[in-house]
């Protein structure tokens, strides 16, 4: 599917959108379900990823295919290894098959876990036999991503011995590890992260418990975009927020005050505000602790003619696509001046954005939402456009209420 995106800047935009729940802290909290079925999850994220995760949980016999669903892979990953009698080949979709899993397959058959490549050594698809996992000490190298580290954690208190987890190394991601220990201690879990050292005690049962799972940030993050190259007395509702997030995410509220935007909460609820042009002409910033904000950043700064400096962005070679190389890639074809590097990007200013571009989305939602803010300064087409489902099935629907105009071309 081919969308052509346009809108008008003639007058501040008005709206309020309700945004679905995270897929981050949505995915955690099946695993913890499944472990411990007194846990009930209210505002469920609807995304793909949250979708395949739930079939995947349900399944111990046979194939199980997550598709594109990163999270998934590495989460029933390890509830796979951890559930005794089950057998099944864990697989993906191509792109899938491309991205490692070496470094979480390594630490659970260091706990004892029966795991084999079934066509390329250090990827899917996988061969899981479940078994008891009665070793307690693992290690990972500290700077992979986070959900290697949380996979481990979240099986950890089904576990007869729990799981002590050592990192090896600077840390990355510490947002996104902090949020499953949050989670876990909000279920009666104990466990500690302390210098480079998690641990996590095993736990028979978890009393009736109802988590409501906060509003997804990642998907906010596109509405602060909007907000910032939107006209001054722009005013966008977004719900259901908390004060005290749990997201890595939610520093857009400091963030994007360099570009403008204001954030108030009110009710349960963030209240973004285009109060001011943007502050400075330059922005600078490590994003190693929330890299999925940097496609969104970049489109906000190309879009405003500001000076881009993205840095800590290694982990975005193995997402969904290499984002940074289709950062490079799409935002050339708009005019841009760009240079990437293996964990860095960086923007030159630009006075002119050309028109009726086709931006090539690489099967990876954040392309296609974080570039679709830009049809507030230049007609815009999305290819692909579908794969917003993975994160943000609502996506197109929600910026219709905004005012812009999206049709299928």
């Amino acid at each position: 599917m081919r969308l052509y995106l346009t809108a008008s800047l003639e007058r501040p935009i008005k709206s309020a959108v309700q945004i679905t729940g995270s897929k981050s802290e949505s995915n955690r909290l099946l695993l913890l379900k499944a472990l411990f079925p007194n846990i009930q999850i209210e505002n469920l994220s609807n995304s793909d990823d949250s979708n395949y995760m739930q079939r995947g949980l349900k399944i111990d016999r046979g194939t199980v295919d997550i598709h594109h669903a990163g999270t998934a892979m590495r989460f029933l990953t390890a509830f796979f290894a951890s559930r005794e009698n089950v057998e099944v080949t864990l697989t993906g979709s191509e792109r899938m098959q491309q991205r490692p899993i070496s470094i979480l397959v390594d630490a659970l058959r260091e706990l004892g876990a029966e795991i084999n490549y079934q066509h390329k050594d250090g990827y899917p698809p996988l061969l899981i036999r479940g078994r008891k996992l009665e070793r307690r000490s693992t290690s990972l190298p500290a700077n992979v991503s986070s959900q290697y580290i949380s996979a481990l954690l979240l099986i950890a208190p089904s576990l007869s011995n729990g799981i002590e987890l050592e990192l090896v190394g600077e840390i990355t991601s510490v947002p996104y590890i902090k949020m499953t220990c949050a989670l876990l201690t909000e279920l009666g879990i104990t466990n500690s992260f302390e210098g480079n050292l998690i641990k996590v005690e095993n736990k028979d049962a978890v009393e009736n418990k109802t988590v409501t799972v906060e509003s997804d940030w990642s998907s906010a993050s596109y509405f602060y975009s909007i907000a910032a190259m939107a006209p001054l007395g722009t005013e966008l509702k977004l719900s259901s927020y908390k004060d005290h997030s749990l997201q890595g995410d939610s520093i857009l509220k400091e963030l994007y005050r360099t570009f403008g935007v204001e954030t108030e909460s009110q009710d349960n609820s963030i209240i973004l505000r285009k109060t001011s042009h943007p502050l400075q002409r330059e922005f600078n910033y490590n994003l190693v602790n929330a890299p999925d904000l940097a496609q969104t950043i970049a489109v906000s700064c190309y879009g405003l003619g500001m000076t881009c400096d993205l840095s800590g962005l290694h982990t975005l070679k193995i997402k969904e696509t290499d984002r940074l190389e289709a950062l490079r890639v799409e935002l050339s074809k708009l005019g841009a001046d760009i240079l990437v590097t293996e964990d860095r990007l960086v923007l030159q200013p630009s006075t002119e954005i050309n028109a009726h571009i086709e931006i090539d989305t690489y099967n990876d939602h954040r392309m296609a939402m974080a570039f679709a803010p830009l049809a507030l300064k230049t007609p815009i087409f999305i290819n692909n456009a579908e794969v917003v489902s993975k994160s943000y099935p609502d996506y197109w629907k929600d910026l219709r209420s905004l005012g812009i105009s999206i049709n299928e071309d």
